[in-house]
C-alpha cells in the first residue's frame, strides 16, 4: 500500500478539485466543437450513459479484484441517496445541459466567466445557510482572489466570438442557470458525503443515473425524437471523441469532484474546481492563440488565492 505524505492527505480534497478543473478545461474545448454538431441535450445524455457504464465496470473490476462482491451493492443511507439523486438531477441533468447550451451560444470563455465565477460563491453561501458550514476570513479572501483572477483571465474581449444580441442573451441565461444548478448540486452532494461513509465513486454513480433519468424525462416532455444515434453511427470520429471526453470529464471529472466535496468545504472545493480557465491558457498557447499580459496577471492573482486556500488546511 502506498502511503501519502501527511500534507498531501490533509489537502486531498483540494488536490482532487484542481485535477477535476484540469480535466474539465481540456474537455470544454472539445465539447465546444462537438456541440456544434450535436444538440446539448443529446450530448449530455450520451456522455452520461457512457460514464455510467464505465463506473459499473470499475465497480465490477474492483469487486473481482478484492473478491468482495457485496461491495457492488453497499448499504446507503436513504436520506443520502435522496440528496445525491436530487443533486444529480439538478447539477448534471439541468446544470450540464444548460452549460453546453451556453458554450455553443457565447463560447467557452464567456460561459466559463459566468458559470465558474458565480457557482463557487453561490455554493459557499448556500452551504453556510443550509449546512452551517462556516469559512474563515482567510478562506473567503482566498476564494475572492481566485474568482477575481479567473474572471480577469476570461473576461477580456475575444475575437471571433459570436456577439449577436440574441445569442448573447440566451447564452447568459443558460450560463446563469448552469451556475445556480451546479451550486445547489454541490451543496446537496456535500450534505450527503460529509457525514456518511458512502464512497465518492458510488455517489458519482447515483448522481449520474439521476441526471440521465432527468434528461430522459426532459426528452419525453418535449416530445421530440433524439437525433444523436444516427449521427454517431455516421461518424465514428464523433463517437470516439464523445467516449474519450465522457471518460475524462464525466467519469473522472465528477468522481474527482465528489472526492473534493467529501474532504473539503463546499466553497473551497467549488472555487478550486472553477479554475479550469487557468488551464485553458497553456492550451490556447499550444494552438497558437496569443495570450495577453492581462491573462497572465489574472493567472498569478488566481494562483495567490489558490495558495491561500491550501495554506489554510
Amino acid at each position: 500500500m502506498i502511503h501519502l505524505p501527511v500534507w498531501l492527505t490533509d489537502v486531498k480534497g483540494e488536490l482532487a478539485a484542481l485535477t477535476a478543473a484540469l480535466v474539465w478545461a481540456v474537455s470544454s474545448v472539445v465539447y465546444t466543437r462537438v456541440g456544434r454538431r450535436i444538440a446539448p441535450l443529446e450530448l449530455n445524455l450520451s456522455k452520461g450513459v457512457i460514464a455510467i457504464a464505465l463506473i459499473v465496470l470499475t465497480l465490477l473490476l474492483r469487486a473481482i479484484g478484492t473478491g468482495n462482491f457485496a461491495s457492488m451493492m453497499p448499504a446507503i443511507n436513504p436520506s443520502a441517496f435522496a440528496l445525491l439523486t436530487l443533486s444529480g438531477a439538478l447539477g448534471i441533468g439541468l446544470g450540464d445541459t444548460a452549460y453546453f447550451a451556453a458554450l455553443t451560444s457565447i463560447g467557452p470563455r464567456r460561459a466559463l466567466l459566468l458559470e465558474q465565477t458565480l457557482a463557487p460563491p453561490l455554493a459557499a453561501i448556500l452551504a453556510l445557510s443550509f449546512l452551517q458550514e462556516t469559512l474563515s476570513t482567510g478562506a473567503w479572501c482566498g476564494i475572492l482572489l481566485t474568482i477575481i483572477g479567473v474572471a480577469w483571465v476570461i473576461g477580456e474581449r475575444v475575437n471571433g466570438v459570436n456577439s449577436d444580441p440574441t445569442h448573447l442573451r440566451q447564452g447568459i441565461g443558460w450560463a446563469l442557470l448552469a451556475a445556480l444548478s451546479q451550486a445547489i448540486g454541490a451543496v446537496l452532494s456535500r450534505a450527503a458525503l460529509a457525514n456518511t461513509s458512502i464512497s465518492p465513486l458510488w455517489s458519482t454513480l447515483i448522481r449520474l443515473v439521476a441526471g440521465v433519468l432527468a434528461l430522459l424525462l426532459w426528452v419525453l416532455l418535449r416530445r421530440q425524437p433524439l437525433e444523436i444515434s444516427h449521427k454517431l453511427l455516421r461518424s465514428q470520429q464523433v463517437l470516439g471523441v464523445i467516449v474519450l471526453t465522457a471518460f475524462a470529464s464525466t467519469y473522472l471529472g465528477i468522481w474527482l469532484q465528489q472526492i473534493s466535496l467529501k474532504f473539503a468545504p463546499t466553497g473551497i472545493a467549488q472555487t478550486l474546481g472553477a479554475t479550469s480557465p487557468l488551464f485553458v491558457i497553456p492550451l490556447a498557447m499550444r494552438v497558437g492563440e496569443s495570450v495577453s499580459l492581462r491573462a497572465i496577471f489574472g493567472v498569478l492573482v488566481a494562483l495567490a488565492g489558490v495558495g491561500i486556500l491550501f495554506t489554510l488546511r
